[in-house]
């Protein structure tokens, strides 16, 4: 690489950083500012931007797995596990505050956490979130895993675990792939029936949220739930 190429880069990067200080960056910037620090040698904004591009934004690109992101061409295995690892970390930040406080506390952590989660996944997966009596998280687990447009709901197993675990309320989560659009009437449905089973072993339904892209969606705060 000639010397003028490598020092424009280390003038771009600096640049970078010094807007990110200053919480200027755009998205793709960020994402390009990440890429520098796994890819030093190399221009990274064209890279950023073509992440962006095949996944439909940041959250897609970081709930991407690791097969995924190495289509990308210019992704190797070290950068997709990298992304992959700041991912996880960002989910496990979530996840201990869910531990440690009532959930009641601060929803935008719940709705923040299942984001993270289930943000940009391109087929629909079904979580249910295990609370104790102080309404904090237990465990988090995927209940199903359907196609584009559904996923499968067994209230037993649902109730059947929640015994186990000593849960006094669940949180039911689930996502739209590719849509921004709310529960939809088989979703009220089954948010109905989920309901009817548990209140019979004295455990809440406490919400059912649905994320569709950046957007979480709360039956309870639509009032769906009474």
């Amino acid at each position: 690489m000639p010397d003028n190429d490598e020092n424009f880069y280390a003038g771009h990067r600096e640049r970078l950083r010094a807007k990110f200080l200053d919480g200027k960056l755009a998205d793709y910037e960020k994402l390009e500012l990440l890429l520098a620090y796994i890819i030093p040698r190399r221009d990274v904004r064209p890279l950023a931007r073509s992440l962006i591009k095949q996944f439909g934004g940041v959250y897609q690109v970081f709930t991407a797995s690791v097969k995924e992101l190495m289509t990308c061409k210019g992704i190797g295995q070290n950068t997709a596990t990298f992304i992959k690892l700041v991912h996880e970390m960002m989910t496990l930040n979530y996840k201990y505050q869910l531990r440690d406080t009532p959930i009641f506390h601060d929803e935008k952590i719940l709705h923040n956490y299942c984001r993270m989660v289930l943000g940009g996944k391109p087929i629909e997966e079904l979580h249910i979130l295990y609370l104790d009596k102080n309404l904090q998280l237990i465990e988090d687990e995927i209940h199903s895993t359907g196609t584009i447009d559904s996923s499968s709901v067994y209230p037993r197993e649902i109730a059947r675990r929640a015994l186990e675990l000593n849960a006094r309320s669940i949180v039911m989560v689930h996502n739209h792939p590719g849509s921004n659009n709310s529960h939809s009437t088989m979703d009220m449905e089954i948010t109905e029936n989920i309901k009817s089973v548990l209140s019979g072993l004295n455990i809440e339904l406490y919400d059912h949220l649905v994320v569709a892209n950046d957007t979480v969606h709360s039956a309870r705060q639509l009032h769906m739930l009474h």
